[in-house]
């Protein structure tokens, strides 16, 4: 027989070991594993930052992340890059009992006390020290923190895979004279003995890559689309005399890709403009940023990250395999341009590329759902617009652009999956596309004439 002690003694140790649960390092993306964690959803990020230009590599954090809990957790991962030194970790404000670094971006939490299933959480880190991947221009001072599709570990703790979107709010601290830019809309600015205090709150869910810290002597242009939307571009040094010209015409390119796509999903556009080489031009959310090298064909680069706000940003692949919802749709964009603006055949364009590359195996070997890891950006570029253009011809131009604006409103703030777009293709156009999408996304070589060359598009 249990006396009464031993029996509450029973109780608290079963209850404690239903209760205890630990998040994984990991959320479940076969492209990479440790990507993400388990246990847990973000709600919204409150990054706060100061910078330095004299100590370009280095950054001063204080971030919170709020979370609900999908399982009892006694411990949970963030993924946080292993540079930067951890002074603090509270969570619901109590210090965490400890914390450790594992692995190559790993940082496992254990709180003082277990969290429960559905319960809220903030957990917060203050850190400073080397960020892990900020790009940095010697001569002008200017750096920014971005990449893809790994980035957000490098300058803030996160839960960095595109299926756990959420609220960003960027408080960024720099010497007086310099401009810090976020995503989304300003909030106020406020100087304090010789330091100036940025403010940006992005409303809508943001996949972590698709954050933005972008830090220069920026010369900052406001306008507005037709509806009142702020439209806020920023030139780096150098970087007006070059490409204002084409930044004034983004009201114009959202304008055109809203007739086409629905109306602009975020709260705020606009762009970031560097002058010197920055290696990539990235759809970071409501406010992409531009390399200098691109001038000469600036327009089409803008439509192309313009066009990511809604696919890509607005609707964001469950896992890394769906790629082609982002990069697919934002390279034929740049075709619809070029068909609505300069009068491009692109039946004529499609025939020429599929003739030129019919007889090339490598071009075709890439399938554009599920691509792999290694090469997931292999075929979206090249292979994409051309499935989309095959498709636009075997369901006809009502049922094609029909289906956009529909993705659009079916998973505004969402994820959703290559298969889930095939899907309400056939439903909104009646076709039975299966073996076309297989021909088309699925396969390694060339797809059959039948898919190939669709009604009009036949040679």
């Amino acid at each position: 027989m249990l006396t009464l002690g031993a029996l509450l003694t029973s109780l608290t140790l079963n209850a404690s070991v239903a209760f205890a649960g630990i998040g994984g390092d990991g959320i479940g993306d076969p492209y990479w594993p440790q990507d993400g964690n388990g246990g847990y959803r973000v709600g919204h990020y409150d990054v706060k930052v100061g910078y330095d230009p004299d100590k370009p590599d280095q950054l001063t954090g204080d971030t919170t992340v709020s979370a609900t809990a999908t399982t009892g957790l006694d411990r949970f991962n963030l993924d946080f890059t292993p540079t930067f030194d951890i002074s603090a970790i509270t969570v619901n404000g109590v210090p965490a009992r400890e914390f450790a670094r594992v692995g190559e971006h790993e940082l496992v939490v254990t709180p003082a006390r277990p969290i429960r299933q559905g319960a809220r959480f903030d957990v917060r880190v203050v850190y400073s020290g080397k960020n892990g991947d900020a790009r940095y221009n010697p001569e002008t001072g200017g750096m920014f923190m971005l990449g893809e599709p790994h980035s957000a570990t490098s300058w803030f703790p996160s839960n960095d895979h595109p299926s756990d979107k959420a609220t960003f709010a960027l408080t960024a601290t720099v010497p007086q004279g310099w401009t810090a830019v976020g995503n989304g809309r300003p909030g106020p600015t406020t100087t304090e003995q010789g330091r100036t205090t940025f403010r940006w709150r992005e409303d809508s869910p943001l996949a972590t890559w698709t954050a933005v810290l972008a830090i220069a002597k920026f010369t900052v242009v406001n306008a507005a689309l037709a509806d009142g939307t702020p439209v806020i571009s920023a030139y780096a040094p150098g970087a007006e005399a070059a490409a204002r010209e084409h930044g004034d015409r983004v009201p114009e390119i959202i304008d055109f890709l809203s007739s086409k796509f629905g109306k602009y999903p975020l709260s705020s556009a606009g762009g970031i403009y560097f002058n010197e080489d920055i290696a990539l031009g990235l759809e970071t959310q409501s406010r992409p940023l531009y390399p200098g090298t691109a001038w000469h064909d600036v327009v089409r680069l803008i439509v192309h990250e313009q066009a990511h706000q809604w696919f890509g940003n607005n609707v964001t692949g469950r896992k890394w395999r769906d790629i082609c919802v982002a990069e697919c749709f934002a390279t034929y964009a740049q075709w619809l341009w070029s068909e609505a603006k300069e009068g491009k055949d692109l039946d004529a364009q499609y025939r020429e590329l599929i003739a030129a590359n019919r007889d090339k195996p490598n071009f075709w070997k890439v399938p554009l759902y599920d691509p792999g890891a290694g090469t997931y950006l292999s075929a979206v570029y090249r292979t994409g617009p051309l499935m989309l253009h095959a498709l636009r011809r075997s369901i006809g131009d009502d049922a094609f652009f029909r289906v956009l604006p529909i993705w659009q409103n079916l998973h505004r703030g969402g994820n959703a999956s290559w298969p889930e777009f095939e899907q309400l293709a056939k439903r909104v156009s009646g076709v039975d596309l299966d073996d076309f999408f297989k021909a088309w996304t699925r396969s390694t070589t060339i797809p059959a004439d039948r898919y190939l060359y669709p009604g009009p598009l036949r040679p």
